[in-house]
C-alpha cells in the first residue's frame, strides 16, 4: 500500500513538474517580438547619445571660453565650424570622406570574402587549426600600423599597400570570430546535421554557419573596426599625392601645418564615420538575427 502511494505521489510530482514545463514553454511563446513605435525608438537610442554629445560639446567650449585650456591646445568649436565650412564650400569634404569609406569597404569586402572560409577552416579541420589558430590570435594582437613599413616595401605608395594593410588588419578577426562562434554550436545540431545528410560544404552553409552566426557578427564588427584602423593608420604614416586626400591624410597635413582645428575636424570626421557605419549596417543586422532567434524582445 506504502508503495503504491510512493508511485502516485512520484506521478503526480511528475505531472507537475510536466505542467510547469508546459507553462514555461508557453509564457515564452507568448512573449511579444513587435517593433517598437519609432517614437520609443528616438526617445531610448538615439536621444541619450545626442545628449551625451551636447554634454561634451558643452564641457569643450567651457572650457574654451573660460581659457581653462589653451587654444593651442583645444581649438574653439567656432574654430572648427569654419575648417568644416571651408571644406564644404572648396567641394573637398565628401571628396575626401568617401576616399577613405571607399577604401574601407572595399578593404573589409576582401578581407571578408578571406576571412570567412578561412576561419571555417581553422574551425572544421584540427590539423589545420593547430597550424594556423595561433598565429591568427598573434596576428589579431599585433597592431595594425606595424604592417604599414613593410607593406610600403613590398607595394610602394599605392591603393595596394592600403588594401595589405587593411586585410592583414581585418582578416584575422573575421576568422577567429567565426572560429569562437562554431565553437559555442551545441554538438547536438551537428549531429542532427550529419543524421538528415547535411555534412561537408552543405553541413556548413545549412547548419554551421546558420548556427554560428550571432559569434560571426561580433566577429565582422570587430573586423570593420580592425578594418577602419588599419586604413587610418595607414594613410596617417603613407602620405602621398597619388593616393589621394583621405580622412587620414587629413588629420597628418593638420599637424604638418600646425592647423588644429584641422586635426580635431580629421578626428571628428573619422569617429562619425566609423559610429555611423556601424549603427546603418552592422546595428540593424544584429538586431535582426537576434530578433529572428528570439534573443531580442523590443527594438
Amino acid at each position: 500500500m506504502a508503495s503504491t502511494d510512493t508511485k502516485l505521489k512520484g506521478t503526480a510530482r511528475g505531472a507537475d513538474d510536466l505542467a510547469g514545463l508546459e507553462a514555461g514553454l508557453d509564457a515564452l511563446d507568448a512573449v511579444q517580438t513587435h517593433r517598437t513605435p519609432i517614437g520609443q525608438v528616438l526617445v531610448k537610442k538615439v536621444l541619450p547619445p545626442v545628449v551625451a554629445v551636447g554634454l561634451v560639446l558643452v564641457v569643450w567650449q567651457v572650457l574654451v571660453a573660460t581659457k581653462i585650456t589653451d587654444e593651442t591646445k583645444l581649438p574653439s568649436l567656432s574654430a572648427v565650424w569654419d575648417s568644416l565650412s571651408a571644406m564644404w564650400l572648396q567641394g573637398t569634404l565628401l571628396e575626401v570622406v568617401w576616399t577613405s569609406v571607399s577604401r574601407g569597404l572595399l578593404g573589409f569586402l576582401l578581407a571578408l570574402a578571406i576571412g570567412t572560409p578561412l576561419g571555417l577552416l581553422v574551425a572544421r579541420v584540427k590539423f589545420v587549426r593547430a597550424a594556423i589558430g595561433p598565429i591568427l590570435q598573434g596576428l589579431q594582437s599585433l597592431p595594425s600600423v606595424a604592417w604599414v613599413p613593410p607593406a610600403v616595401l613590398w607595394f610602394g605608395l599605392n591603393d595596394a599597400m592600403m588594401y595589405t594593410v587593411i586585410l592583414l588588419g581585418a582578416v584575422p578577426s573575421i576568422a577567429n570570430g567565426l572560429v569562437s562562434g562554431i565553437d559555442q554550436v551545441p554538438p547536438l545540431y551537428l549531429r542532427a546535421g550529419r543524421t538528415l545528410g547535411a555534412t561537408g560544404l552543405r553541413g556548413a552553409r545549412h547548419i554551421v554557419m546558420p548556427a554560428a552566426l550571432p559569434g560571426y557578427l561580433a566577429g565582422l564588427k570587430q573586423g570593420w573596426a580592425f578594418s577602419w584602423r588599419s586604413l587610418m593608420a595607414a594613410e596617417i604614416i603613407a602620405s602621398s599625392p597619388d593616393l589621394g586626400l583621405g580622412l587620414g591624410q587629413l588629420l597628418e597635413n593638420g599637424r604638418n601645418n600646425i592647423d588644429l582645428p584641422g586635426v580635431f575636424l580629421a578626428i571628428i570626421l573619422i569617429l562619425v564615420v566609423g559610429i555611423a557605419i556601424d549603427l546603418l549596417i552592422f546595428s540593424p543586422v544584429e538586431r535582426y538575427v537576434l530578433r529572428s532567434r528570439g534573443l531580442l524582445v523590443k527594438s
